[in-house]
């Protein structure tokens, strides 16, 4: 059985994506963890509910719509942390990044407190919120992310892997999950999922297209991308199930165009002195699009073009050098033209197409070859400080230069990209380049939505301009419309709304407390130590990173929770009150039972396994781990925020410790930076952009830091907007021709449609349904035949298992010795036959086949008593056949018969492709061609076709030699299994 319910994304136009999937047995599978930039926790709901079911988890995509919401399940819903999740090693890294980009830029990332937990706290005490508190829940701290993510199992690809399941879960021994590219983002993946004769492929937002970075999806044979084959591999083809996102650009065009049209317009803004600003993501796409501009920017330069060297490139995020840090260590998950490119630049050699550039340019440089992310011209921004300066520096430049900014966020909501925005908007000389179709939220669309319905209707006017290829490309006018852009602030609590946040505080403490026997100790501490300590035996082929990663789970949160406080009343303490509160030097025990009659102790002692005794966890950090727990024990400001949670303290020495604070901060920054970004040749440019800028020399603009407990404030206010604005489809998705062209190649016998509008999934729907039916009626000759196509809607629960029919029997011992295996593909297969016996039934066999199991039974009768003896004899005659019937051998009598001669033919088994037929006639030294549609004509006697249905059929008027040859070459092809 197989269910599938999408939890978000499904037949709308948000992009986030939540699927639950369902398989036999209660196996609950959990297939990203997405949000939007709404960051609404009403969103999250119905996952919240499923979280006590779930037995592992599987991320796709280091985006917001994929992985967005991982960090904010892990620390506020109880239960999440303990569930494995599982992706590949890109995805770990780059989601990291983004997540600590993601509450860094913006307070709403780290949601309010739900208005329904405010009104049963003001129902159940005196204390009332305001009308609107709005109040924060304390978001996850750097620290908290690196360790929710160091959790995650990696995974490679084509690498089955057999994942662990959560503690509520049930056995999924059974069960393999394995990951594919899927293309589009970097570590990007297809997940294949095995479970009985279940086999489910779940792709969302793929890209079939080879693309400067990122190699093409792993659909068909032959290499990343297809590499030219039109076969599936083995693995994804005829699944029991599809999912498949329907989601597609409106308009498709090739690389070479989109990469042009892009370019063409930025030269065409930057010619006139304007500046270009790009929303992008920080984790993904922003790969793709940085390597595209470094690389044109190089091209240009060494091409003495003047537009190009007098502009200035930027790529701005808060986390961004992280993100390309990681990228320059994660070559081998990249197309092979990437690979190439960095193994010149290690080798020190210039490759073919820069040398010819620096040859036409009049150069000749024998510095040390950048590599593909050694950025020369791309300067990286990480600071609000820096961003203001080259705002600054836009404005009051006498002699405007072209300016291009890569900014976060794509949806313009948070990051970098609004504050560019709010400063270029005035302009006509500029643009804002959007690269993909934002979402349209249901309350209230985004910045990026708003711009792209105006591009949509063109209603103020449009410039259209020609590409140096003579393609038009359209810019549209704002019109002076006016953009209402609202900013979210946090404000520190005071009053009546504190109190309440600390009553509501001390009830989730307390709740936590209670349900684990008065410990201090939180929930997630106590399931990972529970964890470690109880499977420290049976996990012991759990590769390395994942121990290290719950080790530093275990610690970083004992340490936690020995500096928090637990709010206790003295009844939950019990007899606990002796050694958690002050002063306390007795308690009644008479009439006490159990614990409550002794004086608590605990007890240190040493524990040991079966290897000896149990390793130190902090000994065995890797080295980002260390770098936090390292951070935990050395920064006192760090320590007296957690220590004073919920607490009143005073503005100004919060201010003052954080001003010291930022300031040792920024320097340690700076010095990692440096070490981590200096080529090993001193002589050469920096790798992360020009040498001159005077943008690393601005330190970060100095505001009122709020640690404690703060409320959102937000404040809109109306832009005048006058710049211009274009769009080109840069998101890497998928178009309608490939699900046209791979979805009858997959031959799915289920199709799920998710992660698309509903004109999308419906329309996407008729055509394949249309396709898929006409493939099976030419395959089974029944033109009646058809395949189901789901399109569910969220929180809708579909069936799309098939039906089987599948039989579970007994072998006896006699035929397992009988059995003749033939590997075939890796799997072994072998001719039965035999009769099926009820359980517990047996037949007489003859003599030379049932001598020895003769001699057995006897032996055991003579040793039996006659009351035992006669006991045997009853239990056998009175027991009911067993649940599993048995089978077994021919009888003498049966085997000879003509019937079962017929049934025992030889078998072959697997599919054969005329031109490869033809070419091994060929090696051989025959002649083969084709003839007709079809067919192949060898030596010009002997014709081979292949019917619809994979049958093949031989035709021959003369030379028998001929024949023999051509029919030895096709059961060379096939695996031949012997009859039994």
């Amino acid at each position: 059985m197989f269910s599938f319910c999408p939890l978000q994304g499904a037949l709308s136009e948000s992009t986030a994506s939540q699927s639950l999937l369902e398989l036999d047995g209660g196996v609950k599978i959990l297939v990203d963890v997405g949000w939007d930039e709404t960051f609404d926790v009403e969103k999250l709901r119905e996952l919240e509910k499923q979280v006590p079911t779930l037995s592992f988890i599987l991320l796709t995509h280091a985006t917001v719509a994929h992985i967005g919401a991982y960090a904010h399940c892990c620390k506020n819903i109880p239960l999440f942390s303990t569930i494995p999740a599982y992706a590949t090693r890109p995805v770990i890294d780059l989601g990291r990044t983004l997540t600590q980009d993601l509450y860094a830029s913006t307070p709403l990332a780290a949601t309010t407190i739900p208005t329904s937990s405010l009104a049963e706290l003001a129902y159940a005490s005196s204390q009332a919120p305001s009308s609107n508190p709005n109040l924060l829940l304390q978001p996850p701290s750097p620290e908290e992310i690196t360790r929710y993510f160091a959790n995650i199992q990696p995974v490679q690809y084509s690498q089955p892997q057999q994942p662990r399941s959560s503690p509520f879960s049930p056995d999924i021994t059974n069960l393999t999950v394995t990951a594919y590219n899927s293309g589009r983002t970097l570590g990007g993946a297809i997940w294949h999922i095995q479970h009985g004769l279940e086999s489910i492929v779940y792709a969302v937002d793929w890209n079939q297209n080879k693309e400067n970075v990122f190699s093409g999806a792993a659909w068909l044979s032959g290499g990343h991308g297809g590499g030219g084959s039109t076969e599936v591999i083995e693995q994804l083809r005829k699944p029991t199930a599809l999912v498949c996102s329907s989601r597609t650009p409106e308009a498709t065009l090739s690389r070479a165009k989109r990469d042009e049209q892009l370019l063409e317009s930025i030269k065409l803004c930057i010619g006139r002195g304007g500046t270009v600003l790009i929303p992008v993501d920080s984790s993904a796409r922003v790969l793709e699009l940085s390597y595209l501009m470094e690389h044109a920017w190089r091209n240009e330069v060494e091409n003495n073009n003047e537009t190009f060297r007098n502009a200035q490139l930027y790529l701005a995020g808060h986390s961004i050098g992280s993100t390309i840090k990681h990228a320059r260590s994660l070559f081998e998950w990249m197309d092979d033209k990437i690979v190439r490119e960095f193994e010149a630049a290690a080798g020190g050699k210039e490759s073919h197409n820069d040398r010819g550039r620096g040859q036409r340019g009049g150069h000749h440089h024998d510095h040390k070859v950048a590599g593909p992310f050694d950025f020369k011209h791309l300067r990286l921004l990480e600071r609000k400080g820096q961003v203001s300066w080259v705002l600054k520096q836009a404005l009051e430049d006498p002699e405007p230069k072209g300016r291009v900014i890569l900014a976060t966020d794509s949806s313009l909501e948070w990051g970098f990209s609004k504050e560019v925005l709010k400063s270029i908007a005035g302009d006509a000389r500029n643009l804002v380049l959007l690269i993909e179709k934002p979402a349209l939220n249901e309350s209230k669309p985004s910045i990026a939505r708003t711009l792209w319905d105006w591009w949509k209707e063109r209603r103020d006017g449009v410039a259209t301009e020609q590409t140096s290829s003579g393609d038009t490309f359209e810019q549209v006018y704002a019109g002076g419309r006016e953009l209402e852009i609202a900013d979210a602030s946090k404000q520190a609590l005071e009053g009546n709304d504190l109190s309440v946040y600390q009553q509501w505080l001390a009830t989730q403490h307390q709740l936590q407390a209670t349900s684990h026997g008065g410990s201090g100790m939180t929930w997630e501490a106590w399931t990972d130590l529970n964890d470690a300590l109880s499977d420290t035996s049976s996990e012991s082929e759990e590769s390395e990173t994942e121990q290290q990663g719950k080790a530093l789970n275990i610690s970083a949160n004992i340490k936690q929770a020995s500096r928090k406080k637990v709010v206790l009343n003295d009844e939950d303490l019990g007899v606990n009150i002796l050694i958690k509160k002050r002063g306390v030097y007795d308690y009644e025990v008479r009439g006490k039972k159990g614990r409550e009659a002794m004086f608590p102790a605990v007890a240190q002692r040493r524990r040991h396994d079966e290897f000896g005794e149990l390793i130190r966890p902090e000994d065995y950090l890797r080295a980002e781990e260390r770098e936090v727990a390292d951070s935990q024990e050395t920064d006192p400001a760090k320590a007296r925020h957690e220590d004073n949670l919920g607490k009143k303290r005073s503005l100004i020495a919060v201010n003052a410790a954080n001003k010291a604070t930022s300031n040792n901060k920024r320097q340690q920054q700076n010095n990692r930076a440096l070490s981590a970004d200096e080529p090993d040749d001193h002589n050469t440019k920096p790798a992360n952009g020009p040498q001159t800028e005077e943008v690393d020399e601005i330190d970060e603009e100095e505001e009122t830091t709020i640690l404690g407990p703060a409320k959102l404030v937000i404040t809109s206010r109306k832009v005048p907007v006058n710049l211009r604005i274009a769009f080109v489809d840069f998101s890497g998705l998928h178009d309608k021709r490939s699900l046209h062209m791979l979805i009858p190649l997959i031959q799915p016998r289920r199709l799920v449609l998710v992660a698309g509008t509903e004109q999308e999934s419906l329309s996407l729907a008729a055509d394949c349904k249309k396709l898929l039916s006409a493939q099976l009626a030419s395959n089974s000759s029944n033109e009646s035949a058809t395949v189901d196509v789901f399109t569910p809607s969220n929180g809708t629960f579909v069936n799309a298992s098939v039906d089987t029919n599948a039989w579970v029997v007994k072998l006896s011992d006699h035929l397992v010795k009988k059995l003749k295996w033939q590997d075939v593909n890796g799997l072994g297969i072998a001719t039965i036959t035999g009769i099926l016996l009820p359980g517990g039934e047996f037949i007489p066999q003859d003599q030379s086949s049932s001598d020895d199991e003769a001699n057995k039974r006897q032996k055991t009768e003579e040793g039996l008593s006659p009351s035992s003896s006669t006991a045997l004899t009853t239990i056998n005659n009175n027991a009911k056949p067993r649940t599993l019937p048995t089978l077994d051998i021919l009888p003498s009598t049966l085997s000879a018969t003509a019937t079962v001669r017929t049934a025992s033919q030889p078998l072959h088994v697997g599919d054969l492709r005329l031109a490869d037929l033809r070419r091994a006639m060929l090696n051989s030294g025959h002649k083969a061609e084709f003839r007709g549609e079809g067919t192949l004509l060898i030596d010009e006697t002997v014709a081979v076709r292949k019917s619809a249905a994979g049958r093949i059929e031989l035709e021959s008027v003369a030379l028998p030699g001929t024949f023999y040859a051509v029919r030895q070459k096709i059961y060379d092809v096939l695996a031949v299994v012997p009859g039994a």
